[in-house]
C-alpha cells in the first residue's frame, strides 16, 4: 500500500461524504444541518457532521481531484 493508494482511499471516503443527502438521509437520523448549529459543535458528532457538510460545500473541488485522478489512471496503466 502506498501513498498513491491512501489518497485515493481518502478522495473515496471524501466522495461517500459529499454525496449524502440532508432530506433523505441524514435528518432522519438526527445529523441534520439544524442538529450542527445548535452549539453542540465540540462533541464527537457534532465535528462529524461538520466535516459532512465541509465535504458537500467542496464538490467542485472533489469534481476536479476525481478527473485528475481518473486521467492518471488511464496514462499509468
Amino acid at each position: 500500500m502506498g501513498l498513491w493508494t491512501l489518497l485515493e482511499g481518502f478522495l473515496l471516503l471524501a466522495n461517500a461524504l459529499a454525496i449524502l443527502n440532508e432530506d433523505r438521509f441524514l435528518a432522519p437520523r438526527g445529523w441534520g444541518l439544524s442538529d450542527f448549529s445548535s452549539g453542540r459543535t465540540k462533541s464527537f458528532k457534532g465535528q462529524l457532521i461538520g466535516l459532512i457538510y465541509a465535504t458537500q460545500y467542496l464538490r467542485v473541488p472533489l469534481i476536479l481531484l476525481n478527473s485528475i485522478c481518473i486521467i492518471l489512471k488511464f496514462v499509468s496503466g
